[in-house]
């Protein structure tokens, strides 16, 4: 599709007046179009998240025909990755592209809709939030901010990150130092390590510094862009942290409620389609990643021992029933999260993990 030349003189700006007929009538209108910024936490054109950002800007300027004019700022090109939550809440952009779990300052609640360790894969995730109430309970606990969140894309299973040391029992979580925000790094803080939280630009120099020991990004296909396989030995695996990562959109209110309810229903049905694109990207590229990271450069993927896995599952069930019984919006989220995830894993287990066993027979 070609590229159309849209008016940039104003943020908001009119079109000449178009004429049109419906059974013998004329009419004329005027087509507003708002030029919408949309600011994201991930370096700019970055695989996989920037690019999700890419597209989703996109898809909402092609099909509202160049009404909604969408222009991606990466991290740090208009605000920094980690001020995006509040560039979006005072209106410096209409729109933001990021993770809630870099939020909990705003609320421990918003990393629910992240990820949760041990919690719900993608596809389960996206069955809450559509279809089990949590996407209403997101809408809620943003709405005080002048907010509106949609999911806008998913990671998948992540894996459990790079290390320079090698993990092979529990004891060697103490005093580690890694990179791993939301509720994983206050697990991996109670299992004995620091945690860091840095945006994503800032991982490479802090592993190649020696500033931290470890860290997670996303998985193969992001991580080999990083070039990580640089600065650490060991890649572990599962992402115990991160089963099935929401990407969020967020939405400035007074910018969506200025829309026509045609252009409303633009903004979510692109945020929808992004949501289910980036998904199908990561389960394709992944595996194409790991296998250059493995057979060209010789990184050694390891599974984190059960023992480990076991504990950090301890201290994450022990951590969240402990968030729930002190704040309010977190029980509310997390009965809800609970009790979906009770529901759905029985499904899971007959479905798609009894499946892959006979597959892999």
């Amino acid at each position: 599709m070609k590229r159309r030349e849209f008016i940039k003189k104003a943020s908001v700006s009119t079109v000449a007046a178009s004429t049109v007929t419906l059974t013998g009538t004329k009419i004329s209108k005027a087509d507003t179009v708002f030029k919408w910024k949309l600011v994201t936490a991930w370096p700019k054109n970055f695989p996989g998240l920037g690019h999700g950002a890419n597209l989703l800007a996109q898809m909402i300027t092609e099909m509202s025909g160049g009404r909604i004019n969408v222009k991606v700022y990466g991290a740090s090109e208009l605000v920094p990755a980690f001020e995006v939550f509040d560039a979006v809440a005072n209106g410096t952009a209409e729109m933001g592209h990021s993770g809630s779990y870099y939020w909990k300052g705003k609320s421990e609640a918003a990393q629910f809709f992240s990820a949760v360790p041990f919690g719900f894969t993608a596809q389960e995730m996206n069955a809450w939030l559509y279809y089990g109430g949590g996407l209403e309970l997101w809408q809620e606990l943003y709405k005080p901010f002048g907010l509106i969140p949609v999911p806008s894309g998913n990671s998948g299973v992540q894996m459990a990150g790079w290390f320079n040391r090698e993990i092979k029992s529990v004891a060697d979580l103490d005093g580690l130092k890694m990179r791993i925000p939301g509720l994983g790094g206050e697990v991996l803080r109670r299992a004995g390590g620091t945690t860091v939280n840095l945006p994503g630009g800032e991982i490479f120099t802090a592993l190649q510094s020696h500033n931290i020991d470890a860290t997670e990004w996303v998985g193969p296909y992001n991580d080999l862009a990083f070039g990580l396989h640089k600065v650490a030995k060991f890649y572990y695996y599962p992402g115990w942290h991160e089963p099935g990562s929401t990407i969020e959109a967020v939405i400035n209110r007074k910018a969506f409620d200025a829309l026509p309810k045609d252009l409303q229903q633009i903004v979510m049905t692109a945020c929808k389609a992004a949501n289910m694109d980036m998904i199908s990207e990561y389960t394709a590229r992944n595996n194409q990643a790991l296998d250059t990271l493995m057979n060209k450069h010789n990184v050694s993927v390891l599974p984190l021992p059960d023992d480990v896995l076991k504990k950090l599952k301890q201290i994450s069930d022990e951590l969240i029933a402990e968030m729930a019984a002190k704040d309010p919006a977190v029980k509310k989220v997390y009965d809800s999260v609970v009790g979906f995830r009770s529901q759905v894993s029985r499904w899971t287990e007959i479905s798609e993990l009894a499946f892959l066993k006979a597959r892999a027979l």
